[in-house]
């Protein structure tokens, strides 16, 4: 399926590795202009370089998602690289494990800034262009645990729910400018992530890597864990010119994984 972005022009923030990384990768497969963000220069010239030598078309620019010029940052490179934008991918790391009570004022503080303001701010700064040219895709990509809470990932599901009610508002306000605004869940997508998660319950759990894992693929009813380019798949489909009419969702991809519908 020709997905109709050939020469549309995206920005998937925190794509050093991982989902963001698939997506790019999925996206510039598909003919887009890709400019991937994240903290590390090495990773993203060899993210471009390997792109580029795919055949697809991709910048980077080094920026984080903590720093308070964050958001202006995006938007010059948007500008002078992109020469304006039409899919935006708003994708950040997860915060660090921990229970509620793990959760102190200046760690809360400083990942609601990092998760949720600066991708409110930038997406708010670049929906006028999406607006004026009568196009526009802006994915999120957030969590299960957004539906069923993690366990030891109460920052992570506090956070990423807060953008829940954010995604569903702003989608009802774009969907008449023919720019829609999804949110996409991941379950168990093997990344390094998913390994760092995995290695931290295992210290708490007291077993083993291999026990946890085991434990985790056991609960899942596709009885594996996904695969990033399976995930990436989905979110470009959400990009494209056929999701046209497909506004304000939020599609799990988890292999069956949640118990509710």
């Amino acid at each position: 399926m020709d997905l109709g972005i050939f020469g549309k022009r995206a920005l998937v923030l925190a794509a050093s590795r991982g989902l963001g990384l698939g997506i790019a990768k999925a996206l510039a497969a598909e003919g887009a202009h890709v400019l991937i963000c994240g903290r590390t220069e090495e990773k993203l010239k060899a993210n471009v370089e390997a792109i580029r030598a795919a055949g697809g078309k991709a910048d980077y620019v080094v920026a984080d998602l903590a720093d308070a010029h964050f958001v202006d940052q995006m938007l010059h490179a948007v500008h002078h690289t992109l020469g304006g934008i039409d899919i935006l991918v708003n994708n950040t790391g997860g915060p660090t494990p921990g229970t509620v009570e793990d959760m102190d004022a200046e760690k809360l503080y400083n990942f609601f800034q990092s998760m949720v303001v600066r991708v409110i701010t930038l997406t708010n700064a670049l929906t006028p262009l999406m607006k004026t040219q009568g196009f526009g895709r802006i994915l999120t990509v957030a969590s299960s645990g957004v539906f069923e809470p993690i366990p030891n990932l109460a920052l992570s599901n506090t956070l990423r729910g807060a953008l829940v009610g954010w995604n569903k508002t702003l989608s009802s306000e774009l969907a008449s400018y023919g720019v829609t605004a999804n949110m996409l869940l991941p379950g168990r997508i093997h990344t390094d992530r998913i390994d760092e998660l995995d290695g931290a319950n295992a210290k708490r759990q007291g077993k083993s890597l291999d026990e946890v894992r085991a434990a985790s693929v056991k609960s899942i009813p596709a009885q594996r864990l996904g695969t990033v380019e399976e995930f990436a798949a989905a979110g470009a489909f959400l990009c494209s010119a056929q999701a046209s009419y497909i506004t304000g969702t939020m599609l799990r991809v988890d292999g069956g994984a949640a118990k509710s519908n």
